[in-house]
């Protein structure tokens, strides 16, 4: 058997790392912000940075097509740069304590540009280095190993980088760049501010904007638990980035307010007496799914407060696909052991992963799933208490109005009338019952139903009509006016043809059908 003393890694490690490791190209950004911000901790706690100087600045030219990420946190010292930055998946950063930790990630630019650069130079020194990446050769070595013509990894990696050092004469200067430049023409989104600024606005580990007003209860519950929420300064194209929560709901089809959020409900998970995980949730009516034009929507998964995989990463823990949908809040990962994979889109799978998953498990499927599944049951209620209040109203103003054609239609109007009234009755009991049932959560619902809406009171509606004895006299004993009475210049017989002519109408389809029939009728004997 021979001896192996080296191992050879093809060069398509290098596009498993690069163009194979995500399915979103915005997650560059993700990858070199988590970086800057491992440094701009380390920088604070060497005392190179006063906490909240820390700066991450990103530039986006969509003439140009470059990108430049640029933090001022302790830089790589000109003797170790190359080390530092050739070596692959060789970092010093450790598990549970930095945000990145396997040493991979500043390799997804290659996928996106022509080139690759990064620049750097650390306080006290007059070097600033450069590391310059041929990410088209790149591409086109491994395409060559993919056909035949085989490379190692190591034999790319030689062909395409090239290290530089210049001099500087500011020594007080401590900054880490990255440039992509020349991005590729199917890389256009990356370019695109709104969609890189929506990105950046869950994924990244910045403040809530100033129109979230219970973003204090966030930051005083996160205190009492003795956590701290990871926040950096960013900017895009000088523009401040915060997460995008606000207090209102809007509907898809109309753009408008359909709820909104009234408080926040927190939820903590713990195992042996240590904090696991924690949680808040917006507090609304629970109405429906939240319509995706609402950008906020869904329970987002955040470990150091960068967001694991996407709005839907913990949907597979409801029993139904809806359920997340219903809801809008963070889950902060707090246990050291739940580990980011390495595509950030959930956690490694080990024992902390299946007991995170156990307990939010049973709390979303036992809690908020009963939550919205009464919010659901509330304001069907209360629909249908509406709709009664609504039929009633439109009764008593057409029985005054004269509308309709004999008694026989005002009956049928009148019965569909006393059978919406049954219903808000029972719509009635039911959001009683919910009322006397209710707790945590619920509870904040109900109470805020009731300040908007007090207990509604079912309404009388007008009483039936005693049938007159002598139908020719009707209209006298009855008291009801005859739609037809307004037809003043036909005769009595021709009134009573009509009148029956309407009669039959009235019968043989529905309201609003009828209504629109006879007015055009009349429209044409008038």
């Amino acid at each position: 058997m021979r001896d192996m003393k080296d191992y050879v890694f093809g060069a398509n490690i290098l596009e498993n790392l690069t163009t194979g490791m995500y399915q979103d190209s915005k997650v560059i950004y993700r990858e070199y912000i988590q970086n800057a911000c491992d440094q701009i901790d380390k920088a604070v706690k060497d005392e190179i940075l006063k906490q909240d100087e820390g700066t991450i600045k990103i530039w986006l030219d969509r003439d140009q097509r470059t990108i430049v990420i640029e933090d001022n946190a302790t830089g790589i010292p000109a003797a170790s740069f190359q080390q530092t930055l050739g070596n692959i998946a060789d970092s010093d950063k450790k598990i549970g304590e930095d945000k990145g930790f396997r040493g991979i990630g500043r390799l997804c630019g290659l996928a996106y540009c022509k080139e690759l650069i990064f620049i750097s130079s650390a306080k006290g020194e007059d070097t600033v280095s450069l590391m310059v990446c041929d990410a088209k050769k790149m591409r086109g070595l491994i395409d060559e190993n993919t056909r035949g013509k085989k490379h190692t990894a190591n034999e790319v990696l030689n062909a395409i980088n090239r290290f530089e050092q210049k001099k500087t004469n500011d020594i007080d200067s401590h900054f880490f760049r990255v440039e992509l430049i020349d991005i590729n023409p199917e890389n256009t989104d990356l370019l695109d501010f709104q969609q890189v600024k929506d990105y950046l606005s869950f994924v990244a580990p910045v403040p809530y904007q100033s129109s979230f007003y219970y973003r204090t209860d966030v930051y005083k519950h996160a205190q009492e638990l003795g956590v701290k929420i990871d926040e950096y300064n960013i900017t895009l194209n000088g523009e401040p980035i915060f997460k995008k929560y606000t207090t209102i709901l809007k509907d898809s089809s109309t753009g408008t307010k359909y709820d909104d959020i009234f408080g926040v409900h927190f939820q903590d998970f713990y195992k042996n007496g240590e904090l696991f995980a924690w949680m808040w949730v917006g507090v609304s009516r629970f109405q429906k799914a939240i319509p995706k034009i609402n950008q906020m929507r869904g329970l987002r998964l955040r470990k150091e407060n960068i967001q694991i995989g996407g709005e839907d990463a913990l949907q597979k823990l409801f029993k139904e696909d809806r359920g997340n949908s219903y809801f809008i809040g963070e889950v902060f990962a707090v246990n050291k052991d739940l580990i980011p994979n390495s595509q950030r889109d959930y956690f490694n799978e080990n024992p902390a992963r299946a007991y995170f998953e156990l307990e939010l498990r049973r709390y979303f499927n036992e809690e908020l799933r009963k939550i919205y599944y009464t919010g659901s049951t509330i304001n069907s209620s209360y629909k249908k208490i509406d709709a009664y209040e609504k039929k009633n109203t439109e009764f008593k103003e057409k029985d005054k109005a004269g509308v309709f054609v004999d008694k026989e239609h005002r009956e049928r109007e009148l019965k569909v009338v006393l059978e919406s009234k049954k219903e808000a009755e029972n719509a009635l009991e039911k959001i009683d019952k919910i009322k006397d049932k209710a707790d945590g959560l619920m509870q904040k619902v109900i109470q805020r139903i009731e300040v908007e809406r007090p207990k509604p009171v079912i309404a009388v509606v007008v009483p039936p009509i005693k049938p007159p004895k002598d139908d020719e006299e009707e209209s006298e004993k009855s008291g009801m006016f005859r739609r037809t009475d307004r037809l003043s210049q036909y005769n009595k017989a021709e009134r009573k043809l009509i009148s029956k002519i309407f009669s039959i109408i009235t019968s043989v389809t529905d309201s609003k059908t009828a209504e629109m029939i006879i007015s055009k009728i009349e429209e044409g004997l008038q």
